[in-house]
């Protein structure tokens, strides 16, 4: 057997869960030693699913509200002698990363590998509710123990399978119904966080909704489906 200087040292990598924890992402983090989080968790009871299977360092996302009161918007840490910074949202990293060796950050729900100076920067995307054309992404970094080099191993699903209980993201389904549905419950007069409660759907999807439809006077939902499929496109071919 190798010694431990030897071993090859794996980290779970992976943001934007939004309540959703996959049977094979459990599957992947049950083989690393230590799981990194880039926020919008979504819950306590997911963060403590992840603290029993490996210890975690997480930071709090924007939609990490009441329950995750106190804890980190930002994080350093060192791993296996990688220095590691964290924060959700890469617009909120502070002006002073001289030598951090990894950025991690969540936020966009797209995979992003670079690097900038010295420094990469790594957002291995949503493993949560999948949306539109996105797959399902996180990575795992490998750290060689003798030699402190590492890389990073980016995990792709096509997100249509294995996706559990959590939060429905519309792609998943009938994307024109869960429109028509929202539509219904808004014309009755319900609110934004009411009606992704009782429809199980993201919040941001049904805000987004609700914007398209007062905006557009007159739409429909496979108007609103339209609109909101096309912008989506097109900022994807941005980045």
């Amino acid at each position: 057997m190798e010694g431990t200087e030897k071993a090859i040292h794996r980290i779970a990598v992976l943001s934007d869960t939004h309540g959703l924890l996959r049977p094979e992402v459990t599957d992947i983090l049950k083989t690393c030693e230590a799981i990194l989080h880039g926020g919008d968790i979504g819950s306590r009871s997911l963060l403590e699913e992840l603290e029993r299977i490996a210890p975690v360092y997480a930071v709090r996302g924007n939609i990490d509200k009441e329950w995750a009161e106190g804890m980190a918007e930002e994080l350093e840490i060192t791993l296996f002698g990688l220095r590691i910074y964290m924060v959700h949202n890469k617009k909120h990293r502070r002006e002073n990363t001289d030598g951090i060796g990894l950025f991690i950050y969540g936020h966009s729900h797209k995979y992003e590998e670079k690097k900038e100076g010295e420094m990469h920067l790594l957002n291995p995307g949503s493993c949560g509710p999948r949306r539109f054309w996105q797959p399902v992404t996180m990575a795992v970094l490998e750290v060689r123990g003798e030699t402190g080099d590492w890389k990073t191993v980016k995990i792709e699903w096509d997100g249509r399978e294995g996706a559990g209980k959590g939060p429905e993201s519309p792609a998943e389904g009938n994307l024109k119904g869960t429109v028509e549905k929202i539509l219904r419950e808004m014309k009755a007069g319900q609110k934004v966080d009411v009606i992704a409660d009782r429809l199980g759907a993201e919040r941001e999807f049904v805000e987004q909704v609700c914007r398209v439809y007062v905006t557009h006077p007159g739409v429909d939902a496979q108007g609103i489906v339209d609109k909101m499929e096309v912008s989506a496109l097109f900022e994807h071919r941005q980045h």
